[in-house]
């Protein structure tokens, strides 16, 4: 065999022909996204379910504005506003609370107003006058929001 012969080989399939081009294509566009800082790549798509917070705290308690009369909220009790997240207390005559309705236990809406704020799916309990806990599980207060009064009128924000 002289130095200039080639060797005579296969042919190689269409196939092999192929997945060596598209081989080729993705080196050269992975090289290209790491020389350019101007287009950053696109994250790797992934098939699993998006983590959980790794905090156990349940949501703020964020929700829609609350207008209620003052007539609504008893004293020495209070009303729950479900589609808001919020309660609102009156501790005594013509003093008003707010806080939100979301335990901080799990995160379950409160149910109920009776001279504390309780929560039903684990027993927690929350004080009228300040959102503390009255008795667990939960163990951090309710998220304060404030009330605002005009004539016979409360206004809550966060």
């Amino acid at each position: 065999m002289s130095p200039y012969a080639r060797p005579t080989s296969s042919p190689i399939s269409r196939r092999t022909a192929m997945m060596g081009a598209g081989g080729a294509a993705l080196a050269v566009s992975g090289l290209s996204a790491c020389g350019s800082e101007a287009t950053p790549a696109a994250p790797a798509a992934s098939s699993a379910p998006p983590a959980a917070p790794s905090s156990s705290a349940p949501p703020s308690g964020a929700g829609a504005a609350v207008s209620a009369k003052v007539a609504d909220i008893p004293v020495g009790g209070g009303k729950i506003f479900a589609d808001a997240k919020t309660v609102i207390t009156q501790p005594t005559a013509g003093e008003f609370k707010a806080f939100s309705a979301l335990c901080t236990h799990k995160g379950c809406p409160v149910a109920e107003v009776a001279t504390t704020i309780n929560c039903k799916c684990h027993g927690s309990k929350f004080n009228i006058t300040d959102g503390s806990v009255a008795n667990g599980p939960a163990e951090k207060p309710l998220p304060a929001k404030t009330v605002t009064v005009e004539g016979d009128s409360l206004s809550v924000s966060a």
